[in-house]
């Protein structure tokens, strides 16, 4: 056989396998179809996944060409690491066209792949971008310098780059003149073990670095798509070779089944809702009765909620963390005067206050009585730090008060309370779970739009593979945001696997319905 048609089979081959791995079809009905590849998540990616918050404040047409977001006032961004995500697809950027992997990701905005220009260094703080595609802009003849220096801030660390300008193809989609990018320096334990090369944000251009277009606004500036839709199926099951499925430019009928159920956003920024109470089978939470904020994010894995919630949830499903000694140790010395202060009606967001665990500036009402009670006690023996006093007495108020509706006696509702001192989570954020038990696991239920939204044990636990044996993680960890931006919820992959999910953009909405 001659080296010509060695080569040709070989290209083939090639060819054969990427079509096969990534899938991206334009039908008859106007819809783009990408296949998404999932990969297994594996112990030490989900160990090191962090998600937290901060806060910015950037005013708008300052010029800050480092800023991650702008905004007019204040506000509160979360921070993942993306290296428990497990969904992502296949783009390409110049001409000719050079290919990446990238997450799809309503969580973020902008598009970023590694850069040529990031190569290996002494401090080996580069090795990620040596380990995936990288992009060359010299070979490219449609590609538009900009050099605008850009910082983009993860939960363990950051990137950095610049941007540029060049023709991207998504699926059978051209968007022309997009801006993204070139990532010159990546966090080195942050990104090396990510099976894909970048990210392509979905959300909107409010919180993209310089307020960019992202790549799916040009999609329909550009007329790719004639409804401003896009909607996820995401496939849990662990043996199919499909991972799930975008579709741009409307829904598929075969993902889901029954009528979506369609809620406002709340906000531009995030694609981000209102969710009412939280229900570990037909009990109340409590947190949420009055309304919280969730953002669905398809770059999250997990379910990421307030600690207090997520506590209780870890409680019913038998999910082990770390003893906390510190939040025994309020209810020992404070667990009296915080029953008392609720059997007397106090208000249970000034309770705190008044045992001088939390400060806020203002007047605040005090029984006399436990006041004089309060002032005669001291702590001794404890390294907490003010906020970790606050943080525990809130938490334990919260919880009592919970009990006390259900008209439990005190002796059961501080046993019930010291367990859930037991349940909180790790410092990590990751329980565990017995997986003979997942099967007699209760239900866990979101309220959105007024409709029950429930996840069974199989749907909310993690399984996963590690030295020849099965671990089983709860799949929610805590992530605290105070009000009045908080409290607020992160619904990832494992909430859009159960649930099919449409991104209306045109209305300013978002659906869901229960997945096929």
């Amino acid at each position: 056989m001659s080296m010509g048609i060695i080569k040709c089979l070989l290209v083939a081959l090639c060819i054969w396998a990427l079509s096969d791995s990534f899938v991206s079809t334009t039908s008859s009905d106007g819809l783009m179809r990408i296949g998404l590849k999932k990969r297994s998540l594996d112990l030490q990616s989900i160990n090191a996944a962090k998600i937290t918050s901060r806060e910015v404040f950037h005013p708008r047409g300052s010029g800050d060409t480092n800023s991650d977001f702008n905004d007019v006032n204040a506000d509160i961004i979360y921070l993942k690491n993306y290296l428990d995500t497990q969904y992502y697809g296949e783009i390409s950027i110049g001409t000719p066209r050079q290919t990446f992997t990238v997450v799809f990701d309503t969580g973020s905005s902008n598009l970023w792949v590694p850069s040529s220009k990031c190569i290996l260094s002494d401090d080996l703080m580069q090795i990620a971008c040596y380990t995936h595609s990288k992009y060359r802009a010299r070979l490219s003849h449609t590609y538009t310098k900009i050099g605008i220096h850009c910082k983009i801030p993860y939960g363990s660390g950051s990137l950095s780059g610049f941007f540029s300008q060049d023709h991207v193809k998504v699926g059978d989609f051209l968007i022309k003149n997009q801006e993204f990018v070139e990532v010159t320096r990546e966090g080195f334990l942050t990104f090396l073990g990510t099976e894909f090369d970048g990210v392509l944000g979905l959300g909107f251009s409010d919180t993209a670095a310089r307020q960019v277009t992202p790549v799916w606004y040009n999609m329909f500036l550009q007329h790719h798509v004639s409804q401003k839709i896009f909607s996820f199926w995401l496939n849990r099951d662990p043996t199919a070779k499909l991972g799930g499925e975008i579709v741009f430019g409307g829904i598929d009928w075969r993902h889901f089944r029954g009528d979506h159920t369609y809620v406002p956003l709340i906000r531009r920024g995030y694609w981000q809702i209102q969710v009412g109470d939280i229900l570990i089978e037909n009990y109340s939470t409590g947190l949420c009765k009055g309304g919280c904020t969730a953002i669905v994010d398809s770059g999250t894995a997990l379910l990421a909620g307030p600690t207090a919630i997520v506590t209780q949830i870890n409680h019913a499903i038998g999910a082990a963390g770390v003893v906390s000694l510190e939040c025994k140790a309020v209810v020992f010395n404070y667990g009296n005067m915080i029953w008392e202060y609720l059997i007397e009606g106090i208000r249970p967001e000034i309770i705190c206050v008044d045992l001088g665990l939390c400060f806020y500036n203002g007047s605040h009402h005090v029984s006399p009585g436990i006041a004089s009670m309060a002032q005669n006690r001291t702590w001794e023996g404890s390294s907490l730090d003010e906020s970790a006093f606050c943080t525990f007495c809130e938490m334990i108020v919260f919880w009592v008060e919970v009990q006390l509706k259900q008209e439990k006696t005190k002796e059961k509702v501080f046993k019930y309370v010291n367990e859930l001192c037991d349940r909180l989570p790790n410092p990590m954020g990751k329980s565990f779970i017995n997986c003979d038990n997942v099967a007699s696991m209760p239900y866990i239920s979101f309220t959105i739009g007024n409709k029950s939204f429930p996840l069974s044990p199989e749907q909310y636990t993690l399984r996963v593979e590690e030295s020849c044996a099965t671990v089983c993680l709860s799949g929610f960890v805590p992530f605290d945001v105070l009000p009045p931006e908080g409290p607020v919820w992160i619904l990832g992959d494992i909430f859009l696997g159960a649930y099919h999910t449409v991104f209306d953009f045109g209305n300013l909405r978002i659906g869901f319905a229960k997945s096929a």
